[in-house]
């Protein structure tokens, strides 16, 4: 696909288990599916925790993963520059279950619209300044909590007792020094997440205005 205008950018940003990546997906779905494949994106900020191969498992498992630090954000500005510029990026995979980056690199073709969903976007500051649309999802911590208990045993082969571990030692903590600033400089703060259907309707018809016109360079009004 042939993109002739800047991307625009969409930061979602918000606690682990606030629901960014089901709205930025329900969002990518009802977009596509209306205005044709591939006009909508997601990059999920996960894949630039950076690379700790100097590491041993046991070492990597005591990393602060809502640090600043632990993620690669010159490398997410420098592969959205490119995209905002029309070049193609190779975007890291990240192995939750060895907590370190893959191998696998994606390729990822620059969109219309593309969505940067992850716990710190609006953190850094090089990455906040190419946003032309700043989200917050603002749900409680408590409910994040048993929604992230779900996910990390289910889906990412975590225990029980890690988990709480690392809530209570990082990543409520961080939360609150990181991630909650981030509520006050959003365009858009949205509670409940991905199952916010006001929310949802609301933004799809935001970007339906951007994504049914032809001309370059049009900007969200």
């Amino acid at each position: 696909m042939e993109v002739l205008e800047k991307p625009i950018f969409i930061g979602i940003a918000g606690a682990s288990g606030s629901g960014k990546s089901l709205l930025a997906s329900q969002l990518c779905h009802l977009l596509n599916e209306e205005f044709g494949n591939d006009q909508v994106k997601i990059i999920n900020e996960d894949c630039y925790y950076r690379c700790r191969d100097g590491l041993t498992f046991a070492e990597r498992e005591l990393v602060n993963y809502d640090h600043p630090d632990a993620l690669e954000h010159d490398l997410l500005f420098q592969h959205l520059t490119e995209l905002a510029s029309g070049q193609s990026v190779d975007v890291p995979q990240y192995d939750y279950s060895q907590h370190n980056r893959s191998k696998e690199v994606t390729k990822f073709d620059p969109a219309r619209v593309i969505l940067i969903e992850g716990i710190l976007i609006l953190h850094n500051a090089e990455v906040r300044n190419l946003l032309d649309l700043k989200i917050f999802v603002d749900v409680d911590l408590d409910v994040c909590l048993s929604r992230r208990l779900v996910r990390d045993i289910n889906e990412r082969g975590r225990t029980l007792e890690s988990v709480l571990q690392q809530y209570h030692k990082t990543v409520r903590p961080m939360f609150h020094e990181f991630l909650a600033p981030g509520k006050k400089i959003a365009d858009l703060v949205v509670p409940r997440g991905g199952k916010n259907a006001t929310a949802i309707s609301v933004l799809q018809n935001h970007l339906k205005s951007y994504l049914g016109t032809n001309s370059c360079g049009t900007k969200l009004p």
